[in-house]
C-alpha cells in the first residue's frame, strides 16, 4: 500500500473516530465475503457502517481522534461497526450478536458507547434490550402515567358530582316527575282579624237612636 493511500485511510479513520460516539469492534476471522456481506446489510438497515481495518493504521487514527480507549480493542484482524448519530445501537448490537450466535465464528471484543468503554458482554446484554421504538414507548408511558394519576385525581370530585346528577334525573324519571322541583311560592298576608273587644261600628239606625237632642228638640 503506498503512503498517500494509508494517510488517506488515516484521514477517513480518525473522521469516522471523532463523528461516530458509538461504535463495536469486533474479531472477524473466518467470516466468508457472503457472511460479511449479509451483516453489512443488517447494520447499514439500523444506521451503522461495518468497516474492516487495519490495526495499525486504526491505531494512529484513535490517537489522532483522542479515542484512545479504542486501542485496547485493536489486538488480531478488526472490524468496526460505526453507528451513526440517529442509528439504532440496539439494534446493531443485535445484528452482531446474533451473527455471532450463528457463525460461531463472529466474536465482539467491545466498544465504546456515548465516550464510554463497554466489554463484549455488555454489547450482548444491549442486544437483549426491546427495540428502540419500545423503548421510547415505555420511556413515555413512564412520563405520562403519573400525569394521568394526577388528572384522574382532580377530575374525581367532578365525576362524582355528575354522578349524584345523573342519580338524582333517574329517581325523578321514575316518581314521573322530570322537571326541576319548583320553588315554593310565598303566602300571602292574613288580614287582620279584628278585636274581640273592639266596639263593633255603629249603623245609621242606632247612630240615631244615641244621638244626643238638639235645641230645637228640647223647645
Amino acid at each position: 500500500m503506498q503512503k498517500e493511500d494509508k494517510e488517506r485511510i488515516v484521514e477517513e479513520l480518525t473522521e469516522k473516530l471523532r463523528n461516530s460516539e458509538t461504535m463495536i469492534v469486533a474479531d472477524y476471522r473466518g467470516l466468508t465475503m457472503p457472511q460479511i456481506d449479509a451483516l453489512r446489510g443488517r447494520l447499514i438497515e439500523n444506521g451503522a457502517r461495518f468497516t474492516v481495518v487495519k490495526n495499525t493504521l486504526t491505531r494512529r487514527a484513535a490517537e489522532a481522534a483522542g479515542a484512545d480507549a479504542l486501542l485496547a480493542l485493536l489486538e488480531g484482524p478488526s472490524a468496526i461497526a460505526f453507528i451513526e448519530a440517529d442509528g439504532d445501537a440496539v439494534a446493531v448490537a443485535k445484528a452482531l450478536a446474533d451473527t455471532a450466535r450463528e457463525t460461531k465464528v463472529l466474536e465482539i471484543r467491545g466498544g465504546i458507547m456515548q465516550g464510554r468503554m463497554v466489554s463484549g458482554a455488555d454489547v450482548v446484554e444491549l442486544s437483549k434490550l426491546p427495540p428502540l421504538d419500545v423503548l421510547r414507548g415505555q420511556v413515555l408511558g413512564a412520563i405520562i402515567a403519573p400525569l394521568t394519576a394526577i388528572a384522574a385525581l382532580i377530575n374525581a370530585p367532578l365525576q362524582n358530582l355528575y354522578g349524584l346528577i345523573d342519580a338524582r334525573i333517574e329517581q325523578l324519571q321514575a316518581q314521573g316527575d322530570t322537571s326541576a322541583p319548583a320553588v315554593p311560592a310565598e303566602e300571602p298576608e292574613a288580614e287582620a282579624e279584628p278585636e274581640a273587644d273592639a266596639p263593633v261600628e255603629a249603623t245609621a239606625e242606632t247612630a240615631a237612636e244615641t244621638q244626643e237632642p238638639t235645641e230645637d228638640q228640647e223647645a
